[in-house]
């Protein structure tokens, strides 16, 4: 028996374009005091990365296939990474040999370094209701005269889509400079390409601009919104304040919720009238009758996807607003400012109300791949015995 395990020391999420980097190593576990130790030979094994899309029946119409299929995919001796697995492979890096006939003594174990950039033109990882994009990294390995066995390693991708041209040509700094360390400004001439995506990310979502909004209904003006920017990153806190005092029209009770929609291409769907998906990722209810300014605080998950598009499938974030409003005014009560005792105001038993809703769009980006690390499903690190 042979123990394969392959770790990915820097975490499961990747940007797009990133070196992935992985550590896969064959170890002999038999003790070489053991009277039925052996010494174990392994043909060859290799190293790839592949996508794999899995689409519901119910919602997305793929065109047919067809009955085209290599004769040797049937084949257990023939390395097909995506076998086994749900869905089509939309994405495969080229294979990396890890080495050609290996033989480990008893207690032997040699450790085999794996690096592939992550493609950049490919999907991210998502897993929506309706289309899945999941990302794995393959290692095959085969026995003389054996099946081929498979150990998996799944990973999250992130990709950068949506990017605003920069202000700046892209020989410039991206970020400032400390103009007395001569060692930083040479190794930041040496940024990698993450590096330099980081940077620009951070860049676009650190812009500050007011977003001023005016509120209204068929009866007249409810409140002033203000929301500082629409660009996030994963993690971020989108915060937005209400000023209600504005308002012709009480306000009894507000709601933003983020939520993300997934829509499905025209010519993919399996109704023409199927809906748009819409997910909810955090939601903040507040009653506000009476209040003079209010404020909200969504954090945006780091599990979630940032906005894409396919061919297939389209995803957008948006927040979603809902107003109760009163249909007649409402007299806030009165304090005398001599007043002594105690009073008690107690609220309308029954209120005529009007409810309506808005919906504002706004930009999710990816983050550091480090970051989103802490909160992935997956742990890089995955093993098998052959």
């Amino acid at each position: 028996m042979i123990e394969v395990v392959a770790s990915m020391a820097r975490g499961p999420v990747f940007l797009a374009g990133e070196l992935l980097e992985c550590l896969i190593t064959f170890t002999n576990p038999m003790s070489h005091l053991s009277t039925s130790a052996s010494s174990e030979m392994l043909a060859w094994a290799s190293a790839q990365i592949h996508c794999q899309f899995h689409a519901s029946e119910n919602r997305v119409a793929l065109p047919a296939q067809g009955n085209k299929q290599d004769v040797q995919a049937d084949s257990d001796t023939v390395l097909i990474p995506s076998r086994g697995e749900r869905g089509q492979c939309v994405l495969d890096t080229p294979p990396k040999i890890l080495f050609c006939d290996l033989r480990l003594d008893p207690g032997e174990s040699k450790t085999y370094s794996y690096s592939e950039l992550v493609p950049v033109d490919g999907p991210p990882s998502f897993r929506g209701q309706a289309v899945k994009y999941v990302y794995k990294l393959t290692i095959g390995c085969q026995r003389v005269n054996s099946p081929i066995k498979l150990l998996r390693v799944p990973f999250r991708v992130l990709v950068l889509q949506g990017m605003p041209e920069p202000p700046f040509p892209q020989d410039e700094e991206v970020s400032p400079s400390n103009p007395f360390l001569e060692e930083e400004e040479a190794s930041r001439r040496d940024a990698t390409a993450l590096e330099r995506a980081l940077d620009m990310l951070m860049v676009t979502t650190s812009r500050r601009c007011p977003h001023m909004f005016n509120i209204t209904n068929t009866r007249g003006k409810v409140a002033k919104f203000c929301i500082f920017k629409t660009v996030y990153r994963l993690g971020e806190d989108i915060v937005g304040t209400f000023n209600f005092s504005e308002g012709d029209i009480p306000c009894l009770q507000y709601s933003v919720s983020l939520q993300s929609e997934e829509e499905i291409q025209q010519q993919y769907r399996r109704r023409p009238e199927q809906a748009i998906s819409v997910t909810g990722h955090g939601r903040h209810v507040e009653s506000c009758l009476h209040t003079a300014s209010s404020h909200f605080s969504l954090p945006v998950p780091l599990n979630v996807t940032p906005g894409f598009s396919t061919d297939i499938v389209t995803l957008r974030w948006r927040l979603h607003f809902e107003f109760v409003t009163a249909r007649e005014p409402m007299e806030p009560p009165t304090v005398l400012q001599n007043q002594s005792e105690v009073t008690v105001w107690a609220g309308a038993e029954h209120v005529d109300v009007d409810t309506f809703s808005w919906n504002l769009p706004v930009k999710v980006l990816p983050t550091n791949p480090a970051l989103a690390s802490y909160v992935s499903q997956f742990t890089g690190t995955n093993s098998i015995n052959i």
